[in-house]
């Protein structure tokens, strides 16, 4: 390869060649990187680039169905809802800077520094213990593959939003000191320390355990060079008929500048040489996210599609008469936050609308390469996309193993979890049976019903009220809220039959429900042109709450019907998300409802509801002073306790309350899934706290809280995360469990997870977290998921003996 030399006047290049360092940009080489750490700056794009890299980013947001040819499905994880939207704690821009002089104001006496771990320190380590279950020989083979790949696609979307976040804040200088007392750069740069470590072990976990134990069991994964002559003739076929029409070399010269490159999007970057001038050339060729990630080269043989692509045979139909001198794999992660000034939005479904697609030209964050890279290839990419080598991840290859979500999906149940079909509560049937329960019969009269998902059926349940609202000639309205939903939603098609039925219906859709924003403006359309009344909440919110109500004539009374739930009405995720939710025709929960629904679509003051909580007004101030009452209940010799499980606990002040409390003696346990700011076991200020997580087969969603109270327990449940964004920019709603049998139903799920005699990972007052899934003897301990399993085919006669 040439030496680069600087290009003639004009730019022009003799004969159009193009050196690898082939146009002095402004952005840090790699030696630039070493030498200063740089942050890359926004890629300035000219008129007609961009112009150009909107056609290929309007063409990456469409989706068209492909035929499958020998292969899997296609399974790209940003574009199923019901996989991956939630797959990771709630990971949203939520940056704001530790107010202390704020927190001060709860009361009390000042806590110590350094009281609070590091938020991106804490997701990296939820990551971590999802790589674990990958790790972990006793987990299920396909599980294991599906856990790699939930690693992968929960990495990307933190770096497309927390890591983008930061660097946005630090280069607009309005970055602060994180409550954890680090400096925005110093939080910089243990995300990348960490990440790099976690990816190489991720890597490694694929390439050394699960390929080889997937072949074990017959299930090949290979590259090209393992096939036999058979496949590759057999792949070259399939390549000139399905493939090679598809793909677009994009070449590198005067007259084709550097072509954009999409977020996540696989590509090659491609070296030929003219081989009448001897000159060297670049070409970058995408691999069409649209394609199946895994061809299928024989049966049982798999073989990733870049590699079928980079075949030397396949490059010379792409580059005819050109020699091609090598090629390597590059993937780019840009930042996808959005920002909708809503304030200046006349519209707020216009602006998203053109966010969303400025968000596909969001700069570089994150550059994964094959280690194999040549290193002046290298240096184009860093030098073209602006981005400093601490963001460049060289990896073992293949890339992208999100795709492993594919091979995780093949139909061989017995490397999978065993089956498990949810069945009615048995509050709405009595005896199981193909129809749906009457949900209004069995609510009659306050009997409440708790549900516990997917151990209970979401169908029968949530899914049944809103359908025979839907057909009930008695139901006058429904008023709904929807954050997100699946692609073919029973819950919108039940709402919109109740809408051209004549019955008042009012949907609350959030646009903002990350990385659906799309899919709930198609709704939202929809649901408009059946005659629903659409609002999208109210501006400066998002609307998280999972609220319905039904209004329904009977007699000549009208009867409100509630739910309440801690999960999105969304059938598919239902099946895969462990959610509480309350069915209820108590008349205070309705009125709390209608009186919410009102505030969400017109105009309303109230701030204070019966048996309801509501962010962001009442529910931080809510929770302390129900905190604050139990370490009064403690001094008087009357029981107290805090039990606590969500997704993420961030919040400073629920903290600091948290804190005072086991100061003052209180036991306080929190189960959490992700994200944790709380230090645990710290002498003097913490050692009354305990802290759980739990990972496995479902997604542990639910939030649930509960106090004490004297001896008279006092039970939440609702949709709130304890965090800045859910307590101050969000409409959250908890609702007060009145059954004292429910009540003693859910303490008992709160004991169970965080009993020493349960599998989870106990957080140390060092922010470490350590396994435990073994007693002193070895002996597995218990599964929390598998229990409450069991505990359903018991009460329908088919539990594992």
């Amino acid at each position: 390869m040439q030496p680069p030399t600087e290009p003639p006047p004009d730019g022009a290049r003799p004969n159009g060649q193009v050196r690898l360092a082939h146009r002095a940009s402004g952005a840090p080489g790699r030696g630039d990187a070493r030498k200063n750490g740089s942050m890359s700056e926004r890629t300035a794009q000219s008129e007609s680039q961009h112009t150009a890299d909107a056609a290929e980013a309007t063409a990456d947001g469409m989706r068209h169905a492909q035929p499958s040819v020998g292969s899997l499905a296609a399974h790209r994880p940003h574009t199923i809802a019901a996989t991956v939207s939630d797959l990771d704690p709630d990971i949203d821009a939520d940056l704001d800077g530790y107010d202390e002089e704020a927190q001060a104001g709860y009361g009390g006496a000042e806590l110590p520094k350094g009281r609070f771990l590091d938020r991106e320190r804490s997701w990296l380590a939820f990551n971590e213990r999802v790589l674990e279950l990958a790790e972990d020989p006793n987990t299920p083979l396909l599980e294991r593959a599906n856990f790699l790949a939930i690693f992968a696609s929960n990495l990307d979307e933190f770096f497309m939003v927390r890591v983008a976040g930061l660097k946005r804040r630090i280069a607009t200088g309005v970055a602060t000191r994180s409550a954890s007392g680090l400096q925005p750069r110093e939080v910089l740069e243990l995300i990348w320390s960490r990440s790099r470590e976690l990816m190489a072990r991720h890597a490694a976990c694929y390439q050394e355990e699960i390929a080889p134990a997937l072949a074990d069991e017959g299930i090949h994964v290979v590259r090209w060079a393992e096939l036999t002559d058979k496949e590759q003739s057999r792949l070259y076929t399939l390549f000139m008929h399905r493939i090679f029409p598809v793909l677009t070399p994009l070449a590198v010269d005067p007259a084709h500048p550097f072509p954009y490159i999409s977020g996540l999007s696989l590509n090659l970057a491609v070296v030929i040489e003219n081989p009448v001038t001897g000159h060297e050339h670049f070409a970058r060729v995408k691999v069409p996210p649209l394609l199946s990630r895994f061809l299928e080269a024989s049966p049982q043989r798999y073989v990733p599609i870049e590699d079928v692509i980079a075949a030397p045979k396949h490059l010379q139909e792409l580059f005819p008469g050109m020699n091609i001198k090598q090629h390597h794999m590059f993937r780019l992660t840009r930042n996808e936050d959005l920002e909708v000034e809503e304030d200046d939005a006349e519209n707020l479904l216009k602006a998203l609308e053109k966010e969303l697609m400025r968000r596909r030209f969001g700069p570089p964050v994150r550059l994964e390469v094959e280690e194999s890279i040549d290193e002046e290839v290298l240096d184009l990419l860093m030098r073209e996309l602006k981005i400093g080598e601490s963001e460049v991840h060289p990896l073992p290859g293949p890339l992208d193993l999100t795709g492993l979500f594919a091979l995780a999906g093949l139909d061989r149940p017995e490397l999978k979890y065993p089956k498990f079909v949810a069945g009615t509560h048995r509050d709405l049937a009595e005896v199981e049976s193909a129809s749906a329960p009457d949900i209004f019969a069995a609510l009659r009269g306050d009997h409440d019903v708790l549900l516990h998902h997917p151990y209970d059926s979401f169908s029968t349940s949530v899914q049944a009220f809103l359908e025979q609202a839907a057909a009930d000639p008695n139901v006058l309205a429904i008023k709904q809220t929807l954050y997100r939903t699946s692609g073919d939603s029973p819950i919108v098609d039940a709402l919109i039959d109740a809408a051209e039925s004549g019955k008042q219906v009012l949907v609350l859709v959030e646009l903002k429900a990350r990385f659906d924003e799309q899919a709930n403006i198609k709704w939202a359309r929809k649901l408009e042109e059946a005659g629903c009344h659409v609002v999208y909440g109210l501006v400066g919110l998002k609307t998280h709450c999972k609220l319905s109500l039904v209004v329904r004539q009977e007699g000549d009374n009208l009867v409100r019907y509630s739910h309440v739930g801690t999960g999105n009405y969304h059938p598919k995720t239902a099946r895969l998300y462990e959610d509480l939710g309350l069915l209820t025709a108590n008349q205070e929960v309705g009125a709390d409802l209608s009186d919410l629904f009102n505030r969400l679509s017109g105009y309303s003051r109230r701030e204070t509801y019966r048996r309801l909580l509501v962010a962001p007004k009442s529910l931080r101030d809510g929770l302390i002073t129900r905190i604050n009452r139990e370490i009064q209940h403690h001094r008087g010799g009357r029981p107290a306790y805090v039990r606590i499980k969500v997704n993420s606990i961030v919040d400073e002040a629920i903290i600091d309350a948290l804190y005072r409390a086991s100061q003052a003696g209180v036991t306080v346990d929190v189960w959490v899934r992700g994200i944790c700011a709380v230090r645990p076991g710290v002498a003097g200020l913490s050692e009354n706290i305990r802290v759980r997580s739990v990972l496995g087969r479902f997604l542990e969603h639910s939030r649930l809280f509960a106090f004490g109270n004297g001896g008279e327990p006092e039970v939440w449940i609702g949709s709130a995360d304890m965090m800045h964004r859910n307590l101050d920019r969000r409409i959250e709603a908890l609702v007060r469990v009145a059954s004292p049998a429910h009540r003693a139903t859910l303490n008992r799920l709160l004991e169970t997870g965080m009993s020493d005699t349960t599998a989870s990972w106990h957080l140390g007052a060092d922010g470490n977290w350590t396994r435990h899934a073994t007693d002193p003897d070895g002996q597995p301990l218990r599964n929390v998921q598998e229990m409450l399993i069991d505990a359903r085919r018991r009460r329908r006669g088919t539990a594992t003996p």
